[in-house]
């Protein structure tokens, strides 16, 4: 459950991420100004990899043994972190880089505990 929640935050932060250029001069008239600050940003993603950890370690420690789908949700959190130290021009490449290998940890880790749960002990810590 942890996975799909991890997947749909980190789909809503880059969809904010994405969308707030062409929405900012609304953000006032609606009253959610303060969703154009970064630190939102920042605040959304932190609570995205923590999210995403707990996920991560729940499988690897129940089920698949394998921490693979945590270092790859550790990268997108990166790269989507860093995607300010670039021009304007290139920061959507970064949020789609980010959050496909922050989803992509999330799918392989489901596929992972799911293999798991049908095998025995023996087979699951390989």
């Amino acid at each position: 459950m942890l996975d799909r929640i991890g997947i749909t935050a980190t789909s809503l932060c880059a969809l904010h991420c994405i969308l707030l250029p062409v929405i900012l001069p609304a953000l006032p008239l609606l009253g959610i100004g303060f969703l154009a600050d970064h630190m939102w940003e920042h605040i959304f993603l932190v609570v995205t990899a923590i999210l995403g950890s707990i996920a991560m370690f729940s499988g690897f420690k129940r089920y698949h043994k394998k921490l693979y789908p945590f270092y790859l949700l550790m990268l997108g959190v990166v790269v989507y972190w860093q995607k300010h130290d670039f021009s304007e021009a290139l920061q959507p490449f970064f949020i789609m880089i980010g959050a496909t290998l922050i989803v992509a940890a999330h799918i392989i880790n489901i596929k992972l505990c799911n293999s798991c749960k049908q095998c025995s002990e023996h087979e699951c810590s390989k």
